[in-house]
């Protein structure tokens, strides 16, 4: 910084000299025509603006699909295809829905995460069955489909009923522990 130093100390009178009579008023002049001869494009305002758009539109269609077209597009149950399929899906729903009380009753879970996970997994296998009836919607004389729709049925069923058996036994082996510690 010596040599800085120096070089304003002894230039000094260069350092404050005052610019020439008018520099001032030509900048202005220059500074104005530049402003008035120029046009502004706000590309980041455009922008923003599209993409609100987009959004809206996005967001518009993604509801208008969820909302009108699911309602259509429901798809056939067994009970749409025959009497004899009605009285099936009749039985296997009510036995369903008394494993789901069952399930939702009991108090044999280590905790409520373990219950929550279940029945997510139970909802899950619920998806499938709609996209089962949505596949009988589009093809309502395919036996594969309905078959499968009754195994589907059976399975749930069946998992229910071991998830409940599981839970029993557990239950007695805890019981039977805890009457032997005594």
């Amino acid at each position: 910084m010596n040599r800085l130093e120096q070089y304003i100390k002894s230039n000094r009178d260069a350092f404050e000299m005052e610019p020439p009579d008018g520099h001032f008023n030509r900048f202005n002049e220059k500074l104005e025509n530049k402003v008035r001869g120029k046009k502004i494009f706000m590309f980041p305002q455009v922008l923003k603006i599209a993409s609100v758009i987009v959004l809206i539109i996005m967001s518009s269609l993604w509801t208008y699909e969820k909302i009108f077209l699911n309602k259509n597009f429901e798809g056939l149950s067994l009970s749409d295809i025959s009497p004899e399929y009605k009285e099936v899906e009749q039985f296997f729903v009510y036995e369903v829905n008394l494993k789901y009380k069952q399930i939702n009753k009991t108090k044999l879970f280590y905790d409520s995460t373990q219950k929550l996970i279940v029945i997510q997994e139970l909802s899950e296998m619920d998806s499938i069955y709609n996209c089962m009836k949505k596949d009988l919607k589009t093809n309502p004389d395919d036996e594969r489909v309905i078959n499968a729709m009754i195994e589907h049925y059976q399975l749930k069923l069946e998992i229910m009923n071991n998830i409940l058996e599981q839970l029993q036994q557990i239950n007695n082996k805890q019981t039977d522990h805890e009457n032997t510690e005594i």
